[in-house]
């Protein structure tokens, strides 16, 4: 894997474009491990997004650029990141709809969920929001056609590929399949989000 394009923003910054979220995820922890390791020289953050990487605060901007314009970051094989089981009962507006949509039951429904181990590729929308990679492709769903003025804080929700928790109350288009009680964003916690890039989630059915 080749960057299809590395570019500066700024005086300290570079934006890696990549081709997919797959292609993000290898380099984000590729870079991550170099910068463990001292290997990457002084940058201040990495921010993985859908199909770009953003280095930050870059003391030698050239140098990390050749170095990227030349990078092959294997493939990202299973994450190793930290586990975080979110429990979630599986009541939501949309979860008729969505087990419609994929020709089962509800209860059918609550299990294809709960089956795979989802990934953080990369955080965005609001303060705490993760978007989750995980979920078969065959199980992708639509964003609703007329979005919602206010969903509630906690809701776990699905849209296109991603599976997705709403850290606080806001306006949202997001198929909604449950909800949890836990808190995703506390400015009084290190790190505030619980659900960061490289964090490995499961979800769990829980009663009401």
């Amino acid at each position: 894997m080749t960057p299809a394009a590395v570019r500066r923003v700024g005086e300290r910054a570079l934006l890696v474009e990549l081709d997919d979220d797959a292609q993000v995820t290898a380099l984000y922890g590729w870079l991550c491990e170099r910068q463990a390791r001292q290997a990457l020289g002084a940058v201040e953050e990495i921010v993985p997004a859908a199909r770009t990487v953003l280095l930050d605060g870059v003391a030698d901007v050239d140098a990390v650029a050749a170095l990227l314009r030349t990078a092959h970051p294997p493939a990202a094989t299973a994450a190793d990141g930290p586990l975080v089981e979110v429990p979630t009962v599986y009541d939501g507006a949309d979860l008729a709809e969505v087990a419609a949509l994929w020709g089962v039951s509800e209860e059918a429904a609550v299990r294809i969920h709960t089956g795979p181990e989802y990934v953080v590729a990369f955080c965005g929308f609001a303060p705490g929001f993760g978007y989750l990679t995980g979920l078969p492709p065959a199980y992708e769903v639509p964003r609703r056609a007329t979005p919602r003025s206010s969903v509630p804080a906690g809701s776990v929700a699905l849209a296109g590929r991603y599976t997705g928790v709403y850290p606080r109350s806001s306006p949202g288009g997001w198929q909604l399949l449950g909800r949890t009680g836990l808190a995703l964003w506390d400015t009084g916690r290190d790190p505030a989000a619980l659900l960061a890039p490289g964090v490995r989630v499961r979800f769990t059915a829980e009663r009401a």
